[in-house]
């Protein structure tokens, strides 16, 4: 079944504000909520549908790439992407704000009653890396020292004390969750919410890790390496699942999302995929032509033939030597813009002086043997 466009799925415009998403997204989840429409496919499709659409377009940077690249956004080679559908436990993990749980959690075991066990996520971790246009070229690997929370070694995440035995929780009886009867202006309803003793896990720890107080996480270093796929841009966020803080009581790791930042560079200007080198020409060159060699931004040399009468402003093209397109961006390589100047010395000696007088009248050498066609072309190479 082909998908349906996220803002048709909220019944909202494109340029529907985040409030108004939100209404939209809360009236159809409280239509279609599982513990309304018992057994009802067609509700629990509709409500992940809407929690889908609702998770991309609340998200500013997802709702920009949704808009610009609809479904194909950048997803896999470590970038967070969408499109995938979620899963109920996704649902109630992410938007507990509106359901009356709690984030942080992953449930499972199902939805409208009966026994659920609560798994504990990490927090995100956010780094920077600053890149060359030479790493950026290629892809690199790097290395971080990362601090932040690792399983405990004492009781290997469990949180308990070895040998010591956990209990039933006495306030949901192991179920995890506490359920009460509301009289809303839909009727009445009941709600389950976390409970308060347990905190989702149905059970108590009756002897808590000395190290960890019964957390299952303590303070701790880890080296990290990540890998940055080639063709990144400045601002892009690399996602690296699982490498984040570890989650409580062996729950599952968060991710670390590494903010891209490029560096200065001496040489070539970046204008997406292309990689513009400036040249400066020497007179002679420029007037009689001959070859060059320039660099490129694998640090090889590429030779360049000057045609006769080069003039300044004009600018060569060398197919696919520039940067390659990140997935979910493009594709191919860019190209090695080369934009032409002319060196003309504001010093001369004696000697230099008299052999250009020599030429002061030669029609070749006068300003106004340049024809209306000439500077048309002229101009029309500088801007291509």
């Amino acid at each position: 079944m082909a998908k349906r466009d996220y803002y048709e799925v909220l019944g909202v415009d494109k340029s529907a504000s985040d409030d108004e998403i939100k209404k939209a997204y809360r009236k159809i989840a409280i239509e279609n909520h599982p513990d309304r429409n018992p057994g009802n496919k067609g509700a629990e499709e509709r409500f992940k549908e809407a929690a889908e659409a609702y998770d991309v377009l609340r998200d500013p940077q997802k709702r920009q790439q949704y808009d610009q690249f609809g479904f194909n956004g950048p997803q896999g080679s470590g970038f967070s992407g969408f499109g995938g559908g979620m899963d109920m436990d996704d649902i109630f993990s992410m938007f507990g704000d509106i359901f009356g749980g709690r984030g942080g959690f992953s449930s499972f075991g199902g939805f409208g009653g009966g026994s659920q066990r609560q798994q504990y996520r990490g927090n995100d971790l956010r780094l920077k890396v600053k890149l060359s246009l030479q790493e950026i070229s290629t892809g690199v690997t790097k290395k971080f020292k990362v601090r932040k929370d690792i399983t405990c070694d004492h009781c290997h995440g469990s949180g308990a004390e070895a040998g010591s035995d956990t209990e039933t929780c006495p306030t949901c009886h192991g179920h995890g969750v506490v359920v009460r009867s509301v009289h809303t202006m839909l009727g009445m309803m009941q709600t389950q919410t976390e409970c308060p003793t347990c905190h989702g896990e149905g059970t108590v720890i009756k002897n808590k890790c000395k190290h960890c107080g019964g957390s299952g996480v303590v303070k701790g270093e880890e080296v990290v390496e990540i890998k940055i796929p080639a063709g990144v841009a400045e601002g892009m966020v690399v996602n690296v699942p699982g490498k984040g803080n570890a989650g409580a009581h062996n729950g599952v790791s968060g991710n670390i999302q590494v903010l891209i930042e490029e560096e200065p560079n001496n040489t070539f200007v970046r204008d997406g995929q292309d990689i513009i080198y400036n040249l400066l020409l020497d007179f002679p060159t420029a007037t009689l032509g001959g070859d060059m060699e320039i660099p490129t931004i694998t640090g090889n040399k590429v030779k360049i033939k000057i045609e006769q009468g080069t003039q300044p402003g004009k600018t060569l093209r060398l197919r696919h030597k520039g940067l390659p397109a990140v997935q979910g961006y493009g594709s191919g390589l860019g190209d090695l813009v080369v934009n032409i100047s002319v060196f003309i010395p504001k010093t001369l000696t004696k000697d230099e002086k008299e052999k250009i007088e020599g030429f002061r009248n030669s029609d070749n050498f006068r300003g106004d043997s340049v024809t209306k066609e000439s500077i048309f072309n002229r101009f029309k190479n500088y801007f291509n």
